[in-house]
């Protein structure tokens, strides 16, 4: 038998070779023949009821506190950036409002109700 030296590619796909057929070999070994697979058992195993409790809350750690600590503050900031786009919203929204009247002014000319002086 003469010896070669293998390419990385080759051990890499001997090894993935390897590795397929390590998770294909057990399954099937395991599964149980037809008959087996088949049987009913007699009696039915009565099944214990799952405890409904919670189990209690384990107290506060210092990481979770300074982690809900940088929670709030993140929060906090976030509802700031709102306000205050909102405000400055609201003020380009008023100062366009005012620029518009002092443009336009009160049109006398524009309402009906007012007569023409003779």
């Amino acid at each position: 038998m003469s010896e070669q030296l293998i390419s990385r590619r080759g051990a890499f796909s001997l090894l993935g070779l390897a590795a397929a057929l390590g998770f294909a070999v057990p399954t099937t070994m395991l599964t149980e023949s037809d008959a087996e697979a088949q049987v009913q058992p007699t009696t039915p195993t009565p099944t214990a009821p799952a405890p409904t409790a919670a189990a209690p809350a384990a107290p506060a750690t210092s990481g979770m506190n300074r982690r809900q600590a940088r929670r709030a503050g993140r929060h906090e900031r976030r509802e700031a950036r709102r306000n205050a786009r909102h405000e400055r919203r609201e003020a380009r929204r008023n100062a366009r409002e005012m620029r518009r009247e002092a443009r336009h002014g009160n049109n006398l000319y524009m309402k009906g109700d007012v007569t023409k002086q003779k």
